[in-house]
């Protein structure tokens, strides 16, 4: 049976996520949302997508929240909901109107993850979900002679019997409640809850869903990647953050910080936000990382299947001249890769000729969904600066189809004459090349 667009596209999609897959699995996921996924009824599609991670080997901690249901008993109960200083100030009553609603959202979530329907995505699904006594908490105490009582912070999190129940298939589910060592019961954020565990069970993703779809710059757009120091400028900024971004990206910088690979800001609003994030190259929201995800290095002969894979469609196109796998492995060291979270992205290679100081630039490929990032010009000049030092004063290329790409970059048409005569030898008269050269 023909292969269709949509049917290809599928195909394409399904070998492009492969990736993913085998690096996530045994991984350990933290996910964190607020108590209004419950209340807005849009736990039930959140409920496939974890059951679509559990079921590719990832080992997830839930954390959830229920700041909407504790407002919600306070005011059945006619009682004031008291802030000092962003945090909320948790007496006695206040704290029995919290356990009520956090167990009422703990209860209706665990419903949630049990439904096996037939004709769903959770048809068979057996998610058993744990909970217990994970978390041990302390008293936040006295801030500026206000006494905040019941309200506490993270002191401990059970790690061994945290990760005794994901070895079991389970899906750890964590409350904003912790137990001291006392008998005492304490309210904390969620924020606080996911990051410590996160950072106590080592795990892979942190993953925030919140009202906002990401971190923003000064002129409204979503920044998709965030290091830790940009991040930091960014809350030191004078611009104002939502206030979501206000509360999770600080948490996402002390994360990163602790060994936490990569924090996820993103919408819960989004359908599907959590899969399209983690299993796509562009995502959806911020990530926040300790460093850059770029690294620029020499090619090593490991990489050949990924420079052949890169180098392929192009060849197919006539736009690269076709390189077998003997010939690269000839001339590896010609090469540089562009990694983008350990996947290469992008490639090129470098042929100097040293007695007239000049060197060809060639094999210039960047991944297609990867070509507005900027990556393709990162490589030409990192090849510039390795061109000159190894003393050569100029640059050229062949190309039959990417000329104004180079003219736009300083590379100048010239003649086949100008090539260095070893080169000139091997001119192909029938692809009819053009050649663009830079002085350097």
């Amino acid at each position: 049976m023909p292969i269709t667009t949509t049917s290809a596209d599928f195909v394409a999609w399904f070998r492009s996520v492969a990736p993913y897959i085998n690096a996530f699995r045994t991984r350990t996921f933290v996910i964190a949302f607020g108590g209004e996924v419950v209340a807005d009824g849009k736990f039930v599609e959140l409920t496939h997508d974890f059951n679509l991670l559990a079921s590719l080997g990832i080992k997830l901690v839930l954390v959830h929240g229920a700041r909407p249901q504790i407002e919600q008993h306070l005011a059945k109960s006619n009682l004031g909901d008291t802030y000092h200083h962003g945090i909320r100030l948790t007496d006695a009553e206040t704290m029995q109107c919290v356990k009520e609603a956090v167990g009422r959202v703990r209860v209706e979530i665990e419903a949630l993850l049990s439904m096996g329907l037939p004709n769903s995505p959770m048809a068979n699904a057996d998610i058993r979900v744990a909970g217990g006594n994970f978390i041990t908490a302390q008293p936040i105490g006295v801030i500026n002679g206000i006494d905040l009582q019941h309200t506490g912070s993270v002191r401990k999190v059970d790690v061994a019997a945290i990760n005794d129940r994901l070895k079991f298939g389970e899906v750890v589910l964590l409350s904003p409640l912790g137990y001291s060592p006392t008998g005492e019961v304490f309210n904390l954020t969620l924020e606080d809850v996911a990051t410590a565990a996160a950072i106590a069970l080592d795990a892979d993703k942190l993953v925030f869903l919140m009202d906002t779809d990401g971190v923003h710059d000064k002129k409204g757009n979503l920044i998709k990647e965030l290091t830790v120091s940009q991040a930091q400028e960014v809350l030191s900024a004078k611009h104002k953050l939502t206030d979501d971004v206000a509360l999770y990206l600080p948490c996402a910088v002390r994360a990163s910080e602790a060994g936490v690979s990569r924090t996820h800001l993103i919408s819960r609003h989004n359908d599907g936000a959590v899969l399209q994030e983690l299993f796509s190259d562009d995502g959806i929201g911020t990530m926040v990382v300790e460093s850059t995800l770029n690294t620029l290095r020499d090619a090593t002969i490991e990489d050949i299947g990924g420079i052949l894979e890169l180098l392929r469609p192009l060849e197919d196109e006539g736009i690269l001249v076709r390189r077998n796998r003997e010939l690269l492995e000839q001339e590896i060291e010609r090469f540089v890769v562009l990694e983008h979270d350990h996947r290469i992205v992008g490639c090129a290679a470098l042929y100097p000729s040293p007695d007239e100081a000049a060197a060809e630039l060639a094999a210039l490929a960047v991944e297609k969904q990867n070509r507005d990032h900027g990556y393709g010009e990162a490589i030409l000049n990192h090849m510039i600066s390795v061109a000159k030092g190894q003393r050569m004063k100029k640059l050229f290329v062949l190309t039959t189809r990417t000329a104004h790409w180079f003219i736009e970059r300083g590379f100048v048409e010239s003649d086949i004459s100008t090539l260095p005569a070893h080169k000139k030898s091997l001119y192909n008269y029938q692809r009819k090349s053009k050649v663009f050269v830079r002085k350097i």
